[in-house]
């Protein structure tokens, strides 16, 4: 049996490392847990995301026992949870409203979270279909914290087990042409 590679359907205009071709937000996740220590990695590695002015401004709030798991469900949209549900891990990220940049910053660690758990063989979907005030009540988000996006963390699981609907898509897409996101000297 082969190993799926999301980079088989994916194709670059320049050369650049296969984690991030590889890396993608199927649905279907495997009833499988995540090891604490390969957690720690992926966090860790969001810990270290750079940020303006040094702030960190993000913070995670992680669901992995079947009752915080359970806590977490009314936070997601059903288009969500339909899937979500089945994924091990789901985290919020929440980012400090007092600095600057913070929702810049904060996608950055979701980002670097993203590439250490493709690197660990893991796959993360981010989520802004939530509702944003029911995670703060249920969670006990404070009033300088806005809620970002909720992540479902996981091993890929079989897309049979999904719906037809979303079984249609649970195939790597692909990028906007660096042409139309790449600009010289203005917007064009």
């Amino acid at each position: 049996m082969t190993t799926f590679q999301a980079k088989d359907y994916r194709t670059a205009e320049h050369e650049i490392a296969d984690l991030f071709l590889n890396r993608w937000s199927p649905r279907s996740y495997a009833d499988k847990p995540v090891a604490d220590d390969v957690l720690n990695r992926i966090f860790e590695a969001a810990r270290w995301a750079p940020s303006s002015g040094n702030n960190q401004p993000w913070r995670f709030i992680v669901a992995k026992t079947k009752a915080d798991l359970e806590k977490f469900h009314p936070i997601l949209m059903e288009g969500n949870l339909v899937w979500a549900k089945n994924a091990p891990v789901l985290a919020i990220l929440v980012s400090d409203n007092t600095k600057g940049s913070n929702e810049f910053d904060a996608g950055t660690a979701w980002g670097f979270l993203s590439l250490q758990a493709a690197k660990e063989g893991l796959i993360t979907h981010p989520m802004s279909g939530i509702y944003k005030d029911v995670a703060k009540e249920v969670l006990n988000i404070p009033e300088n914290f806005d809620v970002q996006l909720a992540i479902a963390i996981g091993y890929k699981g079989e897309k049979e087990l999904l719906s037809p609907e979303l079984q249609q898509r649970e195939t790597p897409s692909g990028r906007r042409p660096l042409e139309e996101i790449l600009f010289e000297g203005s917007f064009k």
